[in-house]
């Protein structure tokens, strides 16, 4: 199902990273909600479980961005989204950066 997605790829020039935008993810029907359990949940794991590797906790983060992009943000016994399914939400992923790109003439 998943492999690494390296989502810096489009800002990096000559060895260097530019900074990423904040990229939203809009809500989608096929999305799946979790209940955040403080000391127990894991993007990483959530990401296995969903995208079928642990490496796209990102993802999961950019479609919660009231957290700050920062995992140790999330309350305890909060409903997270999760963007489903994986390829879709890369996709959309996708679409945002490349609109923003667009839109800066990046």
């Amino acid at each position: 199902m998943g492999t690494y997605y390296d989502r810096y790829s489009e800002f990096k020039r000559n060895g260097v990273v530019k900074p990423v935008p904040g990229i939203v993810m809009s809500v989608k029907d096929t999305d799946k909600q979790v209940l955040y359990k403080l000391g127990e949940t894991r993007l990483d794991k959530l990401s296995q479980v969903y995208y079928g590797n642990a490496y796209h906790g990102w993802l999961i983060m950019l479609a919660n961005p009231q957290f700050g992009g920062l995992e140790f943000n999330i309350p305890d016994r909060t409903v997270i989204r999760i963007p489903y399914p994986f390829k879709n939400s890369l996709e959309q992923y996708d679409n945002a950066v490349l609109k923003h790109k667009t839109l800066y003439g990046e």
